[in-house]
């Protein structure tokens, strides 16, 4: 009777789990965390500002900070070319929504400053200029603002 209950509990709760996507998933901690999302369309293997953003940027420690001091919730919506990069086709198509939503023109990279209901308040095109410190320092302050 236990391996029975255990088993229907994972079943149940993979399938609930599976529904709720990144997007809901970082939508949700926003909202509990007075977080903003910042969501980034990027080539990863073939797109070589987007390489260089996330090597500059995205990977750094100023940027880490962002997200464990609940400043931002991150998000990547990664459009990998190479077969061995190739995403689940769950992932592909919830990527493919959030870039029909908020990347129309297809541009590589692309990123967004959200709120926590998914309303813009800024967007970079290309590569982010200047250095990690100072893009933090960027979303710091617009994160600031929305307190206001």
């Amino acid at each position: 009777m236990k391996t029975i209950f255990s088993t229907l509990f994972l079943v149940v709760f993979s399938v609930v789990f599976h529904a709720q996507n990144k997007w809901e998933t970082a939508k949700k901690t926003a909202l509990e965390n007075k977080e903003l999302i910042l969501l980034n369309f990027s080539g990863s293997d073939w797109c070589i500002p987007c390489i260089k953003l996330h090597k500059n940027i995205i990977e750094t420690e100023d940027f880490k900070k962002l997200e464990t001091e609940n400043v931002i919730v991150y998000l990547n919506a990664d459009f990998p070319r190479n077969k061995k990069n190739q995403l689940s086709a769950e992932l592909k198509k919830e990527n493919a929504s959030l870039a029909d939503q908020y990347n129309q023109k297809g541009i590589f990279p692309y990123t967004l400053l959200l709120n926590a209901e998914g309303k813009v308040l800024k967007t970079w095109e290309g590569l982010i200029p200047g250095d990690a410190l100072a893009f933090s320092k960027e979303i710091r302050e617009i994160k600031e603002t929305q307190k206001q």
